[in-house]
């Protein structure tokens, strides 16, 4: 049986950031199980650039340092390859929390600004939000000019021949860009993510922030 010191330890080690992380981002209750080996990092091919890798932000949570956690550009930078879950010993879900970080850093407003991650996610949700589908060739468009229309001029024009190559094999229909498919049922599509909205902020104001 565990001694009363015991629990009172692990209570304090318990912060109240790190229940704020288990209670409002996915898979956050395998936070506390981390024992900082680094192989997530070290299996990242992003590693090098992240600001503070895997095991660094899992530390910072267990030490109650939200701003610096959910602030952090690092939670943006998974691509979702998996290699860190594939090789944690201890089979943490490390791309889902990760995810899950800037999920609800996002739903606090603490994304950093003009962080690119994301700003293409929410040019993605607004396109696919639409009609059901994402129509991609918006969508490229809409990245083109993600960062001023300077930037987008000069990044259409590098891909012009690319572009025209498209076109003329039929790969790309430029009145796409302005009707798009839509889903059979729309009006269904969007009922069914209003409810998905409504069961998120009843769980997020269930356990409070």
């Amino acid at each position: 049986m565990m001694s009363d010191t015991n629990t009172g330890t692990i209570e304090k080690y318990r912060n109240s950031f790190l229940k704020e992380v288990e209670a409002n981002v996915e898979e956050g209750e395998w936070v506390k199980m981390c024992m900082q080996c680094g192989v997530c990092s070290g299996s990242c091919p992003l590693g090098k650039h992240w600001e503070h890798p895997p095991q660094e932000i899992f530390m910072l949570i267990r030490a109650g340092k939200r701003e610096q956690v959910l602030s952090s550009d690092a939670v943006w930078m998974c691509t979702s390859c998996y290699n860190c879950i594939v090789r944690c010993p201890r089979e943490l879900p490390i791309t889902h929390i990760m995810h899950g970080l800037a999920h609800y850093a996002k739903r606090l407003g603490m994304v950093p600004q003009n962080q690119p991650t994301a700003k293409f996610a929410q040019l993605f949700w607004d396109n696919l939000m639409t009609k059901g589908r994402v129509n991609e060739l918006k969508l490229g468009m809409q990245l083109y000019f993600m960062n001023g229309f300077g930037e987008g001029i000069k990044t259409a024009l590098k891909m012009k021949d690319i572009g025209l190559g498209m076109v003329k094999t039929k790969r790309m229909n430029p009145m796409e860009i302005l009707s798009g498919h839509a889903v059979k049922d729309l009006s269904g599509f969007k009922k069914i993510m209003q409810k998905a909205h409504e069961l998120e902020d009843a769980r997020v104001g269930k356990h409070g922030r």
